[in-house]
Formats: C-alpha cells, sequence, structure tokens
C-alpha cells in the first residue's frame, strides 16, 4: 500500500489523517465496454485493497459520477454512447480526480490528444497487471500529496488553505485575511522565529518601516483569537526578535 492515508475532518484535533486500507475509501471507476477487460481491472483494483465500481458505456459513467465521487477513473476511449474523449472533457469541466486512460490506440497523436484533453496517464492495450497497479499507485499517491499541501498543522490546530480555514479544537476561527496569512507564513516554518521585518516583507512584498506597528497588532489579534478557545500557547513573542509557533 503506497499511499498511507487520506485527508480526514480538519476539525478534529486529534487525527488529520487516518489509514485509507483500515476505511477502504478509495473508489476506483473502471469505464471498459470490453466484459473481460472490464473484470480483469476490477480483479487489479480490488488485489490493491480498493474499491471498484465497473461501468460499460462512458454515458453509464457519466451518470454514476452524478451520483457518485471517486478517487480515480480508468479509462477506456472508445466507447459506446458517450464517448472516452467525451466523457473526459466532462469530467475535465468540474473536476481534477486522475485520469489514467487505457486504449488500443497507441499513436502518438492519440497520447498527445488525451493528455491534451486532461488524462494524467495513457496506458495501451494490452497491458501488464503490475504496470496498471503501479500507475494507479502514483496517481493516487499524487492526488494525495497535492490534497495535503493544502493542510496545515500545529498541535491542535489545522489551516486549510483551499477553504481558507483555520480550526483549533473543532471551532474555526474567524481571521481576517492579513491574520490568515501570517498565521500560514508561520505554519509553513513551524518554530522559526520571524521578525516583524520579515512578516512584513513576506505579506507585502514590500520594505519594512521601522515605524509600522501593524504586524505587532495582527499577531495579538491571532492570539486573542486563538486564547478565546484554548489556554495552550501557540505563538510566542521572542523579546527583541520576533514571533514563534511554540
Amino acid at each position: 500500500m503506497c499511499i498511507d492515508n487520506v485527508l480526514l475532518d480538519i476539525g478534529s484535533g486529534k487525527t488529520v489523517f487516518k489509514e485509507v486500507r483500515d476505511l477502504k475509501q478509495v473508489e476506483i471507476m473502471i469505464v471498459e465496454d470490453d466484459n473481460d477487460i472490464n473484470k480483469i481491472l476490477e480483479l487489479i483494483v480490488k488485489e490493491q485493497g480498493y474499491k471498484a465500481t465497473c461501468c460499460f458505456s462512458g454515458t453509464e459513467a457519466q451518470l454514476r459520477l452524478q451520483q457518485q465521487s471517486f478517487n480515480l477513473i480508468l479509462l477506456d476511449i472508445m466507447l459506446p454512447g458517450l464517448t472516452g474523449e467525451e466523457l473526459l472533457q466532462e469530467i475535465r469541466k468540474q473536476s481534477f480526480i486522475p485520469v489514467i486512460v487505457i486504449s488500443a490506440k497507441s499513436m502518438i497523436e492519440d497520447k498527445v490528444n488525451l493528455l491534451s484533453l486532461g488524462a494524467d496517464d495513457y496506458m495501451v492495450k494490452p497491458f501488464a497487471h503490475e504496470e496498471v497497479a503501479a500507475r494507479i499507485e502514483v496517481q493516487l499517491r499524487k492526488n494525495y500529496l497535492q490534497q495535503r499541501e493544502e493542510y496545515l498543522t500545529w498541535k491542535k490546530l489545522t489551516l486549510d488553505e483551499s477553504q481558507h480555514r483555520v480550526v483549533v479544537q473543532k471551532s474555526e476561527l474567524n481571521l481576517t485575511n492579513v491574520e490568515f496569512d501570517i498565521l500560514r507564513i508561520m505554519l509553513k516554518r513551524p518554530k522559526q522565529v520571524f521578525s516583524k521585518a520579515k512578516l512584513y516583507e513576506l505579506l507585502w512584498n514590500d520594505v519594512y518601516q521601522g515605524n509600522d506597528n501593524s504586524i505587532s497588532v495582527h499577531v495579538s489579534n491571532i492570539r486573542k483569537k486563538i486564547a478565546a478557545i484554548t489556554d495552550e500557547e501557540y505563538i510566542k513573542t521572542i523579546w527583541g526578535i520576533g514571533f514563534s509557533l511554540v
């Protein structure tokens, strides 16, 4: 099992990541009209410990996507009803879910076309079971790491960059944009001491004016909002130097 975790509720306070295998949360859609190949792909997916949903046409897959969320799609191109190209274009209008195309088309032009339409990978039939499994793992790992980068955690505080949310012990902090940005900068470098000048430059890409007290005010406001939820200290003032997460 190459990917060990998936992101859970950022307000949990204790566990932001949990084992995928235990929860069997990875759902993979197989879109292949050939019954034998569909069964082979289903076997490969299930051998990896994942759930498989099998579709035999582009139209069936489109309907299923409206009803259920998936972590990855294995997609044939020559499908009855909605073609693989058309389905891929529909998917990319609303989602960045990893898509691995598995097709009998082996021309470079076909590969370039599908990759330009948004496919994450392209495999040519016939395929080796081990290679399909390996490529699935690569895409899931890459997608997991991209998601993980959106979350920054320190003790019982979690910052979600994509949703612009900060949660401490299951309670959401109501931060201004500047306060959010200051906290994000500090969370990316835990325990590093930031001077007021450095924070100012990172925030506004400008030279710090020594008489500007705005950074101290913003940091103080962040402290007060955290203190309203917990007595645990998160930001420490290093007198004469700056601020640091503790």
